[in-house]
């Protein structure tokens, strides 16, 4: 018999305050308040709708770990994001040790949102600094700046979480090496369990893409990588996936999940799922990528697929 895999959950937040011109997730810029209350009712009907139609209740497995990504959603309350997981556990047990690992945005945090998100069961937040060099997080098209990142990371710190990550990217338009090697070392500085760090690519469909910035030739880009790389194995971090360096025991399991072939739902806007069963099949599942589109489909009561 089939021994099933672990299974994770996927939650995707589509909004974020303004898009990046490197961007190319979907992720939609804000153009009023965000439907809270509505996309959480959507999220968890989307839930329901996938343990029915897949029978996920006959064989009962419980969640490894659940991902909440975006778009930004740090602009979600702790209440929502509390009646959120309430709401997915009163639907799939979760593991004693379950990872539960949310997005941040530097510049849509505070010290009470953050408390709150630990309370409302976030073991774990991604903080997406990308960079600490203000110069650069303005043609990133970031919205906080050098001392916001710093304090959220300080933050992560205080308040108990079992882990948290910093997001950091090199190659940046008009970067030296030793302006990327000078962010990686800030973010050494602050000592996060685990850092990814990521070299900017130019995406299709972004506004890069349309107006290339200048980059770093590929020999300054090498550079950076290997002595990069080489500040990391010295501070501790080993690297396990391309981007992915964490202190020992604090890798990403929901990403480990994913490399290992695990089982993942994916629920919310442009979500992605993977599903095996006993008799071999293996099915994918993609979900309405526009957020108007996957709440019209909520409010209609049509369930929420482009295709499985």
């Amino acid at each position: 018999m089939l021994t099933h895999p672990a299974l994770s959950l996927y939650v995707h937040i589509p909004w974020c305050v303004q898009k990046c011109p490197y961007c190319d997730f979907n992720s939609h810029a804000l153009k009023a308040e965000i439907p809270e209350e509505e996309y959480i009712s959507a999220l968890l009907e989307d839930l329901d709708t996938d343990i029915d139609k897949y029978r996920l209740n006959d064989a009962p497995r419980p969640l490894h770990s659940i991902f909440i990504g975006g778009g930004t959603p740090s602009l979600i309350s702790a209440e929502g994001i509390e009646r959120l997981l309430k709401g997915i556990e009163a639907r799939i047990p979760f593991k004693p040790d379950i990872e539960i690992t949310m997005e941040a945005n530097p510049g849509t945090i505070e010290a009470e949102r953050f408390v709150g998100y630990r309370k409302a069961g976030v073991t774990r937040i991604s903080i997406g600094v990308q960079s600490f060099e203000q110069e650069k997080l303005e043609r990133l098209g970031r919205i906080h700046g050098q001392d916001e990142a710093v304090n959220a990371a300080k933050l992560a710190h205080q308040i108990g979480l079992n882990s948290f990550n910093l997001d950091l990217m090199h190659g940046l338009p008009d970067q030296s090496i030793e302006q990327a090697l000078a962010d990686l070392d800030k973010a050494i500085e602050l000592a996060p369990p685990h850092l990814s760090w990521y070299q900017l690519t130019i995406e299709p469909n972004t506004m890069f893409y349309y107006k290339p910035p200048t980059l770093p030739d590929d020999d300054d880009l090498w550079d950076i990588f290997e002595q990069g790389h080489e500040k990391l194995a010295a501070a501790g971090y080993v690297q396990y996936e391309i981007s992915g360096y964490s202190k020992p025991g604090y890798q990403c399991q929901h990403n480990l999940n994913y490399w290992r072939f695990g089982d993942y739902l994916g629920i919310g806007c442009g979500s992605h799922g993977k599903l095996s069963f006993a008799d071999g099949r293996i099915i994918r599942t993609t979900k309405v990528k526009h957020p108007r589109g996957y709440l019209a489909a909520y409010q209609n009561m049509v369930k929420p697929y482009l295709h499985t």
